[in-house]
């Protein structure tokens, strides 16, 4: 598949972006629900963590991501970084030629469908502070009371691709989330797509009585409604899964087996200057 393949039907690929590899996790969830889509994944390592930026920066940086994915005629566009759909998503869907799907609103209504009591909201300081959950339940169910904690160290832990039996992420897990544990919510949604990998370790805190809520098979499953729905999912043979990074190629494909559960190949670099090269050639032709 070459850069600018498709139009928008059933052999363009569904572009993917996030601020680092926590994206693999919806990669990894499209690619179950729907194995023949083409997927062009950017994940943004050099910028990582958003989450601790303005909303200023993230929009800035969002754009730049979104304007890189539509060099390859995508048929659709994930905001698979959960800080991005917060800050960014309104502008990002007036920049876009196709649809944008978030995480955020997925996710909120996986988590009022799961439990008819309180709701939890871990992520990062930028998605906590927005209130984008608390906004995305309150569109569904305006009674329903949500619990948001900001949990910034997780991103660094999970991108450090620490041991899963690490103590250190009990520790700062039960640190997190004894606020959750003592208002009993019934459903904690994981804000943030690198969250799923410490889903095993959520639990054991959290305990058997709460549901657990992935963001990203959230948004993979809206991905697959949407595309099926409009005849434009591909059938066929596996699709390709092509991933670019604005860090190391190295490390990414080290540690991007473990989050998108599969090998993802050859990855590219492109230099955050090169995306930022985008966004100035698109307000020139503007």
């Amino acid at each position: 598949m070459s850069e600018g393949a498709g139009e928008g039907g059933g052999e363009a690929p569904i572009g993917v972006f996030d601020s680092g590899l926590g994206g693999l996790t919806v990669v990894r969830e499209l690619l179950a629900a729907m194995p023949a889509e083409h997927v062009v994944y950017l994940g943004d390592s050099a910028r990582v963590p958003y989450g601790t930026k303005s909303p200023e920066t993230i929009r800035r940086f969002a754009l730049q991501d979104l304007a890189f994915l539509l060099r390859f005629a995508p048929k659709l566009v994930v905001v698979a970084c959960n800080t991005a759909s917060a800050a960014a998503l309104d502008a990002l869907r007036a920049a876009s030629a196709v649809e944008v799907v978030d995480v955020i609103r997925p996710g909120a209504a996986a988590a009022v469908a799961a439990t008819s009591g309180a709701i939890g909201v871990i992520g990062t300081e930028a998605t906590v502070g927005l209130g984008a959950y608390e906004r995305a339940v309150a569109a569904i169910d305006p009674a329903r009371r949500v619990v948001a904690k900001a949990c910034p160290l997780l991103v660094p832990i999970v991108e450090e691709g620490r041991d899963d039996d690490d103590p250190i992420i009990l520790k700062v897990l039960y640190d997190y989330l004894r606020d959750m544990q003592r208002l009993r919510v019934e459903a904690l949604i994981l804000g943030c797509t690198h969250y799923p990998l410490l889903a095993a370790q959520i639990a054991k805190v959290m305990g058997p009585s709460v549901a657990l809520i992935s963001s990203a098979a959230a948004a993979a499953l809206e991905v697959q409604r949407r595309l099926c729905s409009t005849g434009r999912s591909r059938a066929g043979q596996a699709g390709e899964l092509r991933c670019f990074t604005t860090d190391s190629p190295e490390r990414f494909a080290r540690l991007g087996r473990r989050f998108a559960a599969r090998g993802v190949g050859q990855v590219r670099r492109v230099g955050t200057d090169e995306l930022e090269s985008y966004i100035a050639a698109e307000g020139r032709r503007s």
